[in-house]
Formats: structure tokens, sequence, C-alpha cells
């Protein structure tokens, strides 16, 4: 609501706004046009409010790594730069490059902070439903993706507030043992949980094509480090402290495993498929909703 915003922000006449709402992936794609709503014309409204305040503030503007398009990891090299060019693809990457292409074109100070794939030891804040793993398991198990812990994004953010990095973009991923692949993600996370080799193995992405790939890779993060000092938890942290609340499932974790190991792969989006490859963007649209972008037209 333009009008609520308007007061909030006129009321609070703040010295920073810190702008963090999004529908994100995979609950964006059955919901594009509600999710449009907040991710482009929210930020749309509020950077309008902020740019008519008399003391204007800076704008901290959460992105992400996914406007920079598939990245098929047999014809591309790693890692991302900030000032690689954006290549939006599906609903998700579109309509933050939207946002992120609204905050830059604006008179505000602003910082746009391109987030990896943000992870957190506290399981109850992680979207874990069935439309969340099926997803998971339609991405190409061998694509490439650079993780980070959620406490190190909130420093990150902190400190984006009064460091000296106005007008920039920074990529923020967790340090280099967050570089990984989509089957090293899944399975360090259900080994932590006590469940090692539940999750079934996932198809390779097709290595012929630039477009049958999810929208991340492994990021530079050599500025945003430098500028912010953020990366203080690493893979190993995360999954470690994850096994330390579990600890206790270890010990009929090994026994359950095989069965949610078969549980799982009579769920997976390719059982019974043809072909070898992953597609994941096929299978988004089966369960889901059309997962691709079409910029609407100005």
């Amino acid at each position: 609501d333009s009008a609520q915003v308007q007061c909030l922000v006129s009321d609070t006449a703040p010295d920073v706004i810190i702008h963090l709402a999004a529908v994100i992936a995979p609950a964006i794609y059955p919901i594009p046009k509600v999710a449009r709503r907040v991710n482009v014309d929210a930020t749309a409204a509020l950077v309008r409010v902020a740019e008519g305040l008399p003391k204007r503030p800076r704008f901290v503007h959460a992105s992400s790594i996914t406007v920079m398009g598939p990245r098929n990891p047999h014809r591309t090299t790693p890692p991302l730069k900030a000032d690689d060019p954006m290549r939006p693809y599906d609903v998700y990457s579109g309509q933050k490059s939207e946002a992120e292409e609204i905050v830059r074109a604006s008179t505000l100070e602003w910082v746009v902070l391109r987030l990896g794939a943000v992870l957190s030891p506290d399981l109850g804040s992680l979207p874990v439903t069935t439309d969340a793993m099926y997803f998971q398991a339609a991405l190409p198990s061998d694509g490439r993706v650079q993780t980070v812990d959620v406490r190190d994004v909130a420093w990150a953010f902190a400190a984006a507030t009064t460091a000296d990095v106005a007008r920039e973009i920074l990529l923020i991923g967790g340090d280099d043992s967050h570089r990984l692949t989509y089957a090293e993600v899944t399975s360090g996370l259900v080994a932590a949980l006590g469940l090692p080799g539940a999750m079934p193995p996932g198809r390779p992405g097709d290595p012929n094509s630039d477009d049958d790939w999810f929208v991340t890779d492994w990021m530079d993060t050599t500025r945003a480090q430098e500028a912010l000092q953020f990366q203080n938890h690493s893979w190993p942290d995360l999954t470690a402290e994850l096994a330390q609340k579990f600890r206790l499932l270890c010990y009929v974790g090994r026994l359950i495993a095989p069965i949610a190991r078969v549980v799982m792969g009579l769920q997976s989006p390719y059982r019974n498929a043809p072909g070898e490859y992953a597609d994941p963007w096929g299978q988004i649209r089966a369960k889901l909703g059309e997962p691709l972008w079409d910029r609407p037209r100005a």
C-alpha cells in the first residue's frame, strides 16, 4: 500500500533503509503476478518515497545472484563478478533484475547486495515444503552454487549501512568452502541431520545446453569481504552446528536413511522420465507453474 509506505517512511525519517522483502523461488512460480507486486512494485514505491524525503536515506537493497542467469559449468568459468552482465531467465531472476534497475536508476545513495543461496542452522527458518523438496530435486545435481550462512548475510547488511560502498554492487556468498554443487549441498545437509545417504542421486545437467541449468554459480566475493568483513561461518561450521543440534537422530538415522532414500526416489521429478539429463524448467513448469520470465513492455 503506497499510502502506508509513505506514512511509515515519512514518520520515521530513516538514515538507512534495508529492503529485504521478496517472494523467492520456488514460491514465486505459481503466483508471479502477486510476487511482482512485492518484488518490483513495492520496491518502486519505496524508492519513490525515499527520494522524496528532505534527507534522502542510504538504500541497501537485497538482490540475488540469480540475475546473472543460468550457468552451464561445462561452458562457463567461475567466479561470477559484480560487473558481469545480467542475463535474467526465470521469473524470479527477472523480477529481481527489474527491482535492481529501479534502485540503481534512483537518485538515492544505494548499495546492492546480490545474495547467494542463504542457509540457516535453524531449520525452522528454512522452507521445508513438498514444493521446495521437489524444486531442489529438479535442479541439475552438478550445477554450481555458492551458499552463505544467514548470520553472515545479516552481518553484511548491517555493515553495508555505514561502509564506504555507496553505489556498489556486492556479491554476498560464504567463503570458498561454500562453493559447492547442488548434490554436495543436499547430501551434506541430510548427513548433518543424521540421515547420511538419504538423498537419491539427482540428474546432471545437459553439458550442451546453456539454458537448462539453474541461475546460480560461484561468486567473486573479494570486494564484498574486503568492505563488509562478513564471512564468519564456513560450510563445515554450518553443517557441524546442524549435526550437533540433531546428534540424537544419528542413532536411528542410519536405519531410517535407506527407507527415506527409497521414498524420496519414488517422489523424484525424474522418476520414469525419459532422458539422462535434468530438465529443471520443464519440471518446474509441470508442477509449480510457468518459470520463464517475459519482461513487461514499457
